[in-house]
């Protein structure tokens, strides 16, 4: 006679729950983990936010109004079309080639990233404190009025400045592969189309908020832009082993 569970020739039979400690038993729903495509979409929400943020299009919509006083509608797309093309070629070739110029002269990825949180860091503050706004005015104002604007001052700086170029090279190196830099391009397009969109209605979006309100929209992406170049700066820090 076989006692339960023992089956002949000294074999046990496992009973369901009986031979089993209880931490490997299913007692609940298994937790939900994020998959690729919720891993892909925080990424691209992160990225579209921090080039949004360092681009500023809401702060440049008026500089491009006095970039372009006197010209016709025509004259005005034009010109913010092709400042938006050249600015995502500057963009484009960084993204591409910016961390291989960075390991060529032997700076890693983690160093670039402190660096560049700090200088979005340093952005931040002047956009908190109107000093950005002021900077960008005086270098309207240097440009002659019967000189296009749209390479300088509208594509470089104000557009693919340093902040942003040290944006896409960093967000290109926390999504490596050629997939993830066209994450990071597909991002940047969108973000020139909405500075593209805002050159063409300056003159409404001025009039609409006014001098204050794009004061007020400035401080608030600089408040947003400080706390994205610290987590850039804890990154870096916690690649190079100072953070658990």
């Amino acid at each position: 006679m076989c006692r339960a569970g023992i089956v002949p020739g000294g074999e046990q039979k496992a009973r369901p729950g009986l031979f089993f400690p209880a931490r490997y038993r299913h007692s609940g729903p298994v937790p939900a983990r994020k998959g690729p495509r919720m891993i892909e979409l925080d990424f691209l929400i992160t990225a579209f936010v921090t080039i949004f943020v360092i681009i500023d299009p809401i702060g440049l919509a008026p500089i491009f109004v006095a970039l372009t006083r006197g010209m016709t509608t025509a004259q005005r797309r034009a010109i913010g079309l092709r400042a938006c093309l050249i600015a995502f070629f500057i963009l484009a070739l960084f993204a591409f080639f910016g961390e291989a110029v960075l390991g060529f002269i032997g700076i890693s990825m983690p160093a670039f990233r402190i660096a560049g949180g700090a200088l979005l860091f340093l952005t931040a503050l002047d956009m908190l404190f109107e000093r950005r706004t002021k900077r960008r005015e005086g270098q309207a104002e240097e440009e002659d009025e019967g000189d296009d604007p749209s390479v300088f001052p509208l594509a470089i700086p104000l557009i693919a400045g340093p902040g942003a170029i040290a944006t896409v090279i960093l967000l290109a190196g926390q999504s490596p592969g050629v997939q993830g830099t066209a994450l990071v391009l597909a991002v940047a397009v969108a973000v020139l189309l909405v500075v593209l969109a805002l050159f063409l209605a300056a003159g409404l979006l001025e009039r609409a908020l006014g001098r204050i309100g794009i004061n007020v929209v400035t401080r608030l992406l600089g408040m947003l832009l400080a706390a994205l170049s610290v987590q850039f700066i804890l990154v870096g820090l916690r690649d190079f082993g100072f953070m658990g």
